[in-house]
């Protein structure tokens, strides 16, 4: 079962530092859960040119930063000072305790990245930091950057999940990467595409509750990020961002999301 979910509507705008929360639990029609397994959230981040997310702590959260468009300079009090952009990736295995800042120079342009929570299989693990450079992305072609810990992937997460991002080219053909008993999520970072008969377009994800073959069709160029994902996994529902107790439960979360595109609805008409 392919489930489709538009653009959400919910967004964090705290002046020159916008976050688009997407949850991929509440994609279901009847979600007992915001996260999907060991996938917690992917946070949309924005953040304008000499913009500081001054230093503060995550725990029993692995965060990978994906950065398409623009420099997101990091720091933090085991590894120090970090650049980390579209030929390089980051990962915190924040685990027991870890501390970071973000921020962008006045010279800087305009940052536009994921940032996912991954749930680990454990609470109160060792906290790591994972960065570097990474292969230049192929056209029409999966690039596998993040898997499970020991099983070969560039980086590594503490749970059963892998990760893909494609540059996708009009009309081109790709089949979704598979693996035995993984379920898949995909979200859309710029571009259109068909997807099993449906149009997802910039912001739009999509679940597929299933192992089997699927594939894509550009529309115009696209860019795309895919998850493999074990739904059975062990996950510690710990996080400080990934599983923040002022995330609404899925019952709230329905009339919530219903709210927020009744307001959008009503915006573009005014």
């Amino acid at each position: 079962m392919l489930y489709r979910g538009a653009k959400s509507p919910v967004v964090r705008d705290m002046g020159g530092f916008k976050v688009r929360l997407n949850m991929p639990g509440w994609l279901l029609p009847w979600p007992r859960d915001h996260g999907y397994g060991p996938l917690a959230m992917v946070a949309e981040t924005i953040l304008d040119p000499g913009r500081l997310v001054a230093m503060h702590e995550h725990r029993n959260d692995e965060i990978l930063s994906w950065v398409p468009e623009g420099v997101m300079r990091h720091d933090d009090r085991a590894t120090g000072r970090l650049v980390t952009d579209r030929a390089h990736l980051m990962v915190m295995n924040a685990g027991q305790s870890f501390w970071h800042s973000e921020e962008t120079l006045s010279g800087d342009p305009p940052l536009r990245m994921l940032q996912i929570l991954v749930r680990p299989h454990s609470v109160d693990l060792p906290p790591n930091i994972q960065y570097g450079p990474i292969e230049p992305a192929p056209l029409n072609c999966w690039r596998h950057l993040v898997g499970a810990e020991g099983e070969g992937a560039p980086f590594y997460v503490r749970n059963a999940i892998d990760f893909f991002d494609l540059r996708l080219e009009a009309t081109a053909k790709v089949a979704f990467p598979r693996k035995e008993g993984r379920h898949l999520y995909f979200y859309v970072f710029s571009g259109s595409l068909e997807v099993g008969g449906v149009r997802f377009d910039e912001g739009d994800q999509g679940l597929h509750q299933s192992d089997g073959p699927l594939d894509l069709v550009g529309i115009g160029n696209a860019l795309i990020v895919a998850f493999l994902i074990d739904p059975r996994a062990p996950a510690a529902r710990k996080g400080t961002v990934g599983d923040h107790p002022k995330i609404p439960s899925p019952v709230l979360a329905r009339t919530l999301l219903t709210l927020l595109r009744l307001r959008d609805r009503l915006r573009r008409r005014s």
